[in-house]
């Protein structure tokens, strides 16, 4: 008689799975969007079959969206692990700007998930009941960031911490959502290494010589 698996290993495994098929379906919805991804794809990469697939997450719809909110998730804790509240304020956003940099980079996946999420008007951003928490903790740290330099002189007292997010992302966007046609236009290849090193230690000067202090 084949014995029982405890709860907690059932449940280990459960997660397990759950993982491996939103790994996949973040990579098959990044490239294909919501309407040319398959079901069938993320089942054979995953050895999982489709019935698992609808039983974790409804169907197609429903994945897509909890493969969208997981993006979120990953980005939001690289964030989470800086610790950030140690360093001195320059030095602290330099961290942030160059480690948001890299994460797009490294990331381009999330990239794509949020560009077609933009096409569609975020239709279904709208379906993740816990997004807006989920990115809070980014601007909190922002806010808290942006306090302290004011309080030591080092930053300009107008800073806004949600302004200063959407600076640092729009900078740290673009060298992967235009990369291909930019480097076609001009001639420079966005992914070699010397040249994303060149871009990153640019953006963060931008933002250092922005939010100094007069």
């Amino acid at each position: 008689m084949k014995k029982a698996k405890a709860p907690r290993a059932e449940a280990a495994e459960e997660d397990g799975t759950r993982a491996t098929i939103l790994n996949v379906a973040i990579q098959e919805f990044s490239r294909h969007g919501l309407s040319g991804a398959r079901i069938d794809t993320i089942a054979a990469e995953t050895g999982a079959n489709k019935g698992m697939i609808y039983y974790y997450f409804g169907g197609k719809e429903g994945l897509y969206v909890a493969a969208l909110e997981e993006s979120y998730r990953r980005f939001r804790r690289v964030e989470s692990e800086f610790h950030l509240d140690d360093l001195p304020p320059v030095p602290a956003l330099r961290t942030i700007v160059a480690s948001t940099f890299d994460y797009h980079a490294q990331h381009p996946e999330f990239i794509r998930m949020v560009m077609t999420e933009n096409i569609n008007n975020g239709e279904y951003v709208r379906k993740i009941a816990e997004l807006q928490q989920i990115n809070r903790p980014a601007i909190a740290l922002l806010d808290r960031l942006c306090k302290r330099g004011i309080a030591e002189g080092v930053f300009r007292s107008d800073l806004d911490p949600v302004d200063l997010h959407m600076s640092i992302s729009a900078l740290s966007f673009y060298n992967v959502s235009n990369q291909h046609t930019f480097s076609f236009i001009f001639g420079r290849d966005l992914t070699a290494p010397a040249v994303h090193s060149a871009r990153r230690d640019s953006v963060v000067d931008m933002i250092l010589r922005f939010v100094r202090a007069p």
